[in-house]
């Protein structure tokens, strides 16, 4: 089980509804486990490595079907990437490859517990990179130096990347590059689409040059993560691959710096940045410019997919609710916007489902994706999107009997956590939350001002007080997911 103090979330309250919605999001979770997907694409045969399965292929990719390469040929096998829970699938290559394996490194978001044997883990920060991304970074490029076309590579990229490989261009320091994240992300609410073009271009890795500095190896490119249900789910996968990624640091990336000067001017932020940025990015330089899909598509390489959003979260939230009687209705795939007028709309379909049974009929459970936003400010409260999502709805669903819902991220860390409440009491790294119309007055009998935990963005020491904040293991990161339930009138 993922979710690890659930007899402490269903303790009071709507205990039935409580724990419908914890089963649901547990089999969400349970399907963002890449391991057992990689290892479904790796096997040894004799001397051959074969990789790759229909499943995970690209749709469109013109290198079809599987790739086999003749381990008495391979000098090295390496392993290098970044991504929250990156482990997992580190750890199926380990395991498929065992003594073939030269070794590697990966870097892992700060709370994951160490798994791996033969491949290194260096943790660093997220959302703001820290020093542990750049030594993760030099690791990886160490590995680099001397690369040789009868080594082959699989790189890992998955959600979180951004932050993890994160390695300075020359003439910046890790101090800049957290100055922009935190200024256009955390106080400015600056979309994860719109913020990389901007530090793809103040990086030494990211936006493909990590795959032009494993040249001329060969390379596997696991991508464990599908923003935008790109790799199989749609006719043009590999096409989108190569002309809109943004993520993806690992694949090639139309960005260009006057991009990046043109995001800063619109969002009215260039004068906040840093003067070594504002110097960097005028200045342009084309030797640090990201890669191409020309010069991509001229190394040696195949891409897999081993998360395609068709098997994720979604997924598996509603295949649990067929399986527990509650019809499920995906209201959004890829919700991003702001967690509490995001609750606030929410709450009024779901009160809408419970007085009137519009637009569907009670029971059922309203299935949500993707990653809701949070703008903080100055403010210095602990919590995370999904939090602020939760407690919001208990706001609007304060004395609802039917209504119950939850919202968590999939890697299992919506926010730092690590902090101590007054008695003392260690609040955990919450993955979410889960409320009902019973948390307003627990709050309130309890001294909670769920108001001012909301204002100041201090979640999470709210929803641990009240039980209902969720403590779960870490994973991969693809997306949130919100369930809402709505009960039958007793």
């Amino acid at each position: 089980m993922r979710i690890l103090n659930t007899s402490r979330l269903c303790g009071y309250g709507n205990v039935r509804g409580r724990t419908i919605v914890l089963d649901i999001l547990e089999a969400g979770l349970a399907a963002c486990d890449p391991y057992q997907n990689t290892r479904r694409m790796l096997r040894l045969d004799g001397s051959r490595l074969i990789v790759g399965h229909p499943d995970f292929e690209p749709s469109g990719d013109p290198q079809r079907g599987e790739a086999t390469y003749d381990l008495t040929v391979i000098r090295r096998i390496l392993v290098v990437g970044a991504a929250k829970g990156v482990q997992l699938a580190a750890k199926a290559i380990e395991d498929v490859l065992g003594d073939r394996l030269a070794g590697g490194h990966v870097i892992a978001k700060h709370g994951d517990p160490l798994i791996l044997e033969r491949i290194g883990v260096t943790f660093g920060g997220h959302p703001v990179p820290d020093e542990g991304c750049v030594e993760g970074c030099l690791r990886i490029l160490d590995l680099c130096r001397d690369l040789a076309p009868d080594d082959l590579v699989f790189t890992l990229a998955g959600n979180g990347i951004s932050s993890l490989l994160t390695l300075p261009a020359p003439g910046l320091s890790l101090a800049d590059v957290r100055a922009v994240t935190r200024i256009l992300q955390i106080e400015r609410g600056l979309p994860t689409h719109e913020l990389n073009p901007i530090r793809n271009h103040l990086d030494q890795l990211k936006g493909g040059q990590l795959t032009r500095r494993l040249q001329p190896a060969q390379a596997v490119h696991i991508l464990i993560y599908d923003p935008e249900g790109q790799l199989v789910d749609r006719e043009r996968g590999y096409v989108q691959l190569m002309q809109r990624n943004r993520f993806l640091h690992t694949l090639p990336d139309q960005g260009t710096f006057a991009d990046a000067r043109a995001i800063l001017h619109r969002w009215q932020a260039w004068d906040a940045m840093p003067d070594a940025v504002r110097a960097h990015l005028e200045r342009g330089d084309p030797a640090q410019e990201t890669v191409r899909p020309a010069e991509f598509e001229q190394t040696r390489f195949r891409i897999f997919g081993v998360l395609p959003r068709r098997v994720g979260l979604l997924h598996g939230a509603r295949l649990r609710a067929a399986e527990l009687g509650i019809p499920a209705h995906t209201l959004a795939t890829f919700l991003h916007v702001e967690a509490q007028p995001a609750a606030a709309v929410l709450m009024e379909i779901a009160q809408t489902v419970a007085r009137e049974g519009a637009p569907f009929a009670p029971p059922c459970a309203v299935l949500t994706a993707g990653e809701l936003l949070v703008t903080v400010g100055h403010e210095r409260g602990m919590g995370g999107r999904n939090q602020e999502y939760a407690l919001a709805a208990a706001l609007r669903i304060a004395g609802s009997r039917q209504i119950v819902v939850g919202a968590i991220d999939s890697d299992g860390t919506d926010g730092p956590g690590g902090a101590l409440l007054a008695d003392g009491e260690e609040i955990r790294c919450l993955a979410g939350g889960v409320v009902d119309g019973w948390t307003a007055e627990r709050a309130r009998a309890a001294g909670v001002d769920l108001h001012v935990a909301l204002r100041t963005h201090d979640t999470s020491p709210a929803l641990w007080r009240l039980d209902s904040g969720i403590h779960a293991t870490p994973s991969i990161s693809m997306t949130d997911l919100g369930v809402i339930l709505i009960l039958g009138r007793e």
